[in-house]
């Protein structure tokens, strides 16, 4: 396998400078760092982040690479994890990816260069080899909320299909027919997780999800604007945009205002990820809840498993749906607080 003096000594270079091109460094010239991306790129070398974090003492310091730090999901996530790790006597260094690989990476990579214990990280695709490197190399890490399909690493998760199948069936319920979707990235298992358990729930109606009423989304919020816009501009728009995460639904929601329209009286919108924002807006929006809290300490509690030399487990959590008045729900199908909010929680906002 190259080291990283074979790539300095192919593109004539310090190994300072290949070093400083790998961590995008800006005080590289663009001719140096076009010699060293071709010198990596010929001879196949991937830096080895794990073996330069290897030591025999403990930081006592996880690291959090999380898919967006302004969607508020993620934000209440890390809450839970600092919390968590904390009772545990470690601390948290957090990383934001921006949904965008490559930031996903640099993040990795910095974390392990400052010695962390365990990595707790959100993917933002279908992975990179600096993170099967990482898992190769035996670096203790847990996926949370997105996992990488063929990784040996624990996932801790929440379970969505079952909340999906009472959305559709309550939006059934309803008289709606003509059902939307914008999904997230197919790249992450949490975008084609959430478009493939509408199908199947839409099937179980005798429904179907026809090319046009599905429109791909990137978890951000101009996405679900330009995607709902397109919807509207459709011969037949459809009777509920299902929004697959909150910063998505609050982009159609935008969509819908701009057009002069109102929810639910001329489209209906439903959302994944609830958020306490929901709860405020008008009308407050129907949504599927995940028990972000506890996803976030669960998947604490196994990383430190295994940084500990116990033997972590996968963690699957159900998500669960909340009715509130964004789909066309009538006032009086909403029962009181007094009645049991499970499986399907009503609320009365």
């Amino acid at each position: 396998m190259a080291s990283i003096k074979d790539v300095a000594a192919s593109a004539g270079v310090s190994v300072a400078t290949v070093s400083r091109v790998l961590n995008a460094h800006p005080s590289v010239s663009a001719d140096a760092r076009t010699r060293v991306l071709a010198a990596v790129e010929a001879l196949g070398y991937r830096p080895n982040a794990v073996a330069r974090s290897l030591r025999t003492d403990q930081t006592h310091t996880l690291g959090l690479v999380i898919s967006d730090v302004l969607n508020p999901y993620f934000t209440e996530l890390a809450r839970s994890v600092e919390e968590e790790a904390r009772a545990l006597g470690y601390s948290v260094i957090i990383g934001n990816a921006d949904e965008r690989p490559e930031i996903q990476d640099h993040h990795v990579r910095n974390l392990l260069d400052r010695r962390i214990d365990g990595l707790l990280i959100s993917p933002t695709d279908g992975g990179s080899p600096l993170m099967l490197d990482a898992a190769r190399a035996g670096t203790p890490m847990v996926f949370v909320d997105r996992w990488i399909p063929g990784f040996d690493v624990p996932v801790v998760r929440a379970d969505g299909r079952a909340a999906v199948r009472d959305l559709v069936a309550h939006l059934h319920s309803l008289g709606q027919r003509r059902l939307a979707i914008i999904a997230g990235p197919a790249a992450t298992t949490t975008g084609s997780e959430r478009v493939e358990a509408f199908r199947a729930a839409l099937a179980e109606y005798g429904l179907e999800l026809p090319d046009a009423y599905i429109g791909q989304g990137d978890f951000q919020a101009e996405s679900g604007r330009r995607v709902t816009e397109g919807f509207l501009d459709l011969p037949e728009p459809p009777d509920v945009v299902f929004a697959a995460d909150n910063l998505m639904a609050l982009g159609a929601l935008d969509a819908v205002r701009a057009r002069g329209l109102r929810v639910p009286d001329d489209i209906a919108l439903a959302a994944f990820d609830d958020i306490p924002w929901f709860v405020h807006t008008d009308p407050p929006v129907t949504a599927i809840a995940q028990p972000t809290g506890e996803l976030g300490r669960a998947a604490v509690r196994a990383l430190v498993d295994r940084i500990e030399g116990r033997t972590p487990r996968s963690v699957t959590l159900p998500a669960r749906l909340v009715v509130r008045r964004s789909c066309g729900e009538p006032p009086t199908s909403l029962p009181s607080p007094t009645q049991s909010p499970s499986p399907v929680q009503r609320s009365t906002s």
